[in-house]
């Protein structure tokens, strides 16, 4: 059976260079990159978060994502999934696993590094450039069918399938430090991230100008908002809708020359946004967040 794990490149700027955080594994005498095995039903997401936490004793927010590395340990596939993430607070400290870390700049981490595999995150890392913040567009959980629904269609709810959706992505979503929660003025948009505003003790903030109606009418004005946002510099989660997120995404990756492998928006499915200032670095999208079966 096929080993699956995942960690990341903890960064922080020291002035005007970057420094990655290496650890050391007394067990196998090296020097890698901080991961670990998924647990049951723990999407790798959470994974690299806890793993990182667990490894280096640093607080750090997922950013984008890096290169999987797929490799045989002892003739057992294994399976990697790296992210770059964002050192914010935490001091190292040995563990049963860790007995050494410390902060590198990015080419003498590459030197440090024992194996080939890591050495290539690393470069991966090096050579996309630093966000400022993350905004998470999610578009809403199931709601059902239109045509079921007798009522104003701005006050569909989500149905048990959304409702499932909705406890997922507040179980995962909080791995990228959210400070803010937005939604577009639909109720099953607002009932997708209502629990991830109650963990964070924040309000959602009503956008009149990222329903699919608005986008649609003024698409111009939706693309400044979802900039707005991102230009706060504070990671955010902002649910809309399916005839909004694609047409929204594909404007902004144009206008700042960023290349999308795939365009696509399903129900309860999460487009990482990674933002320097107003204009868009990197776009990564998740299907969904559910724990791997």
């Amino acid at each position: 059976m096929e080993i699956l794990a995942a960690g990341g490149v903890v960064w922080r700027n020291d002035g005007d260079q970057r420094r990655v955080f290496l650890v050391h594994r007394p067990r196998y005498d090296d020097w890698s990159l901080p991961k670990g095995k998924l647990r049951k039903r723990e999407h790798p997401v959470v994974t690299a978060h806890r793993e990182v936490h667990e490894e280096t004793g640093l607080r750090a927010a997922l950013e984008r994502r890096l290169p999987r590395q797929r490799y045989f340990l002892d003739g057992v596939p294994k399976t990697v999934a790296y992210w770059a993430m964002r050192a914010e607070s935490g001091e190292f400290r040995t563990n049963a696993e860790v007995d050494g870390g410390e902060w590198l700049e990015v080419s003498a981490a590459e030197d440090r590094l024992t194996y080939t595999r890591d050495r290539a995150v690393l470069e991966a890392f090096a050579g996309g450039r630093s966000a400022t913040c993350v905004v998470l567009l999610v578009r809403h959980a199931s709601a059902g069918s239109h045509s079921d629904w007798s009522g104003a269609d701005r006050s569909r709810p989500l149905d048990a399938r959304g409702r499932r959706q909705a406890a997922q992505l507040r179980a995962a979503l909080w791995v990228w430090h959210p400070l803010r929660v937005h939604a577009a003025d639909r109720l099953r948009c607002r009932q997708t991230v209502d629990g991830v505003a109650e963990d964070l003790g924040v309000q959602v903030r009503k956008e009149e100008c990222l329903t699919e109606d608005a986008c649609a009418d003024d698409l111009a004005a939706g693309i400044a908002r979802l900039r707005a946002i991102g230009g706060r510099g504070q990671t955010s989660v902002v649910c809309s809708q399916g005839g909004a997120i694609p047409a929204l995404i594909e404007a902004i990756a144009f206008q700042d020359g960023v290349r999308l492998r795939r365009l696509a928006a399903a129900k309860g499915s999460v487009w990482a946004l990674c933002f320097d200032g107003e204009r868009l670095r990197w776009a990564d999208y998740y299907r969904d967040l559910a724990p791997p079966v």
